[in-house]
């Protein structure tokens, strides 16, 4: 399952049509602020929506929720607080990880929202650097 918040968004998200643009743009660049531009960096769909959520359950339950790999683009809420020490906050999507963590019984789960590489709980496999090489 894909999706994942935008966590590095704290500057905003700009809009290209905006008269004030390239103003910004600038601006934030000059900070060091972490911005994203919407349909370029950034989309409201980012993360899925509840058909998608549905249909993974349903996809799930077919399957006894019993797999052998999972892989998404975020992890469980509880693996992406060890990663990250609890910040960002947990989302929707974070949390299903978590629902999916509690019922599912898997061999691994692979994931790389967290650009970095590692193994953490046995189980959960962070790829990021390896994958994308």
């Amino acid at each position: 399952m894909g999706g994942g918040s935008s966590h590095d968004i704290q500057g905003g998200v700009l809009e290209t049509d905006d008269p004030w643009f390239l103003q910004k743009f600038h601006v934030l660049n000059a900070k060091g602020a972490a911005f994203r531009i919407n349909h370029q960096s950034w989309w409201k769909e980012e993360l899925p929506s509840k058909e998608e959520y549905l249909e993974a359950r349903r996809n799930l339950g077919e399957a006894g929720w019993k797999v052998d790999y999972i892989i998404t683009h975020c992890a469980p809420t509880s693996i992406q607080n060890e990663l990250l020490r609890e910040m960002p906050k947990p989302d929707e999507l974070t949390d299903f990880q978590e629902e999916v963590l509690q019922r599912c019984r898997f061999q691994y789960h692979f994931f790389g929202h967290y650009h970095g590489d590692g193994i953490i709980q046995k189980q959960f496999v962070l790829l990021y650097d390896r994958f994308c090489d």
